[in-house]
């Protein structure tokens, strides 16, 4: 009796799989530089001409290259090498290269601007739209799987050991970095930056989330069927049935699911309080949505 042995063959990736793989890392790489040349416009073209600083590595990077007189891109780069290594250990190899990647051509740009006149001398433009320029160009790099900034990496390795989230330990660490430009530029210049600090988190969050930001709801409802009904014909969108049970009463619930748009929000609200004015509504956001069915079907 002769045993039949099955050998299993791996085979090598196709062309196509390949080709993809590189396009890929092409669009990455081109977010990646996007970004980065945005923030070094922001910085030497807006911000540190008119002497406003942003928060993290690259305002002490500002206020070190005020003091000695130094290129900024030197600092950016000196700076943020040790958290490209912690990022490496922590976070993983893409993350790190890709950091490393955005970092030196952020760099690069800051040196190589920095012989450009700026586009405006009042310090109130200066901080809105070096905000805006930098906020962009930062959640670009975020978006591409890289940052620019070692802060949240020390605020992760802190949270671990500290009763404080990562936000409230960034937020500790750019009021004081913001707080040390009312010392080297005056205390004028620190609340202009305090402007630009907080333009560029909104703006980070936006390029992130993009403009049309997702939520999930949940919605519990004994006319579940109505009201799922009413979500697809009406709004367009897909929905989920969940089996759900009451923690008071013990007896079954059906949780209606779905995602939407932030544009999408009141048109839902609106429809559950038609059809089930005692229903339970929960809004949530979402930051990424993949997937499923999550494209719009077409409504009537």
């Amino acid at each position: 009796m002769t045993a039949k042995v099955e050998q299993k063959v791996l085979e090598p990736p196709t062309p196509q799989h390949s080709r993809a793989t590189r396009l890929k890392l092409l669009k990455r790489a081109i977010f990646l530089l996007l970004g980065s040349s945005f923030v070094s416009i922001g910085l030497e073209i807006f911000l540190v001409p008119n002497a406003i600083i942003d928060g993290g590595v690259v305002g002490i990077s500002i206020i070190l290259s005020h003091l000695s007189s130094w290129p900024l891109g030197i600092f950016l780069f000196l700076l943020n090498l040790p958290f490209f290594f912690l990022g490496y250990k922590q976070i993983g190899k893409t993350f790190a290269l890709s950091t490393l990647f955005s970092v030196t051509l952020m760099s690069i740009g800051t040196t190589m601007l920095h012989p450009v006149p700026p586009l405006t001398i009042d310090p109130l433009l200066a901080a809105v739209f070096g905000g805006i320029i930098l906020g962009v160009g930062v959640g670009m790099v975020i978006r591409s799987g890289g940052s620019l900034d070692g802060t949240e990496i020390i605020a992760i390795l802190v949270n671990k050991k500290s009763p404080f989230s990562v936000g409230e330990i960034v937020m500790f660490f750019n009021l004081f970095i913001l707080g040390s430009a009312g010392f080297v530029f005056g205390w004028d210049h620190a609340m202009y930056s305090l402007i630009a600090y907080y333009i560029a988190f909104k703006m980070i969050d936006i390029t992130i989330e993009g403009f049309d930001e997702s939520k999930s709801v949940w919605i519990i409802s004994e006319r579940y069927k109505d009201v799922g009904e009413a979500i697809i014909d009406r709004l367009g969108r897909g929905v989920t049935y969940l089996n759900g049970e009451g923690g008071f009463t013990g007896g079954e619930k059906k949780v209606i699911f779905c995602v939407i748009t932030r544009l999408e929000e009141a048109k839902m609200k609106s429809i559950v309080e038609e059809l089930d004015p005692t229903a339970f509504l929960a809004v949530g956001n979402i930051h990424d949505v993949k997937g499923g069915r999550f494209k719009k079907r077409d409504i009537h």
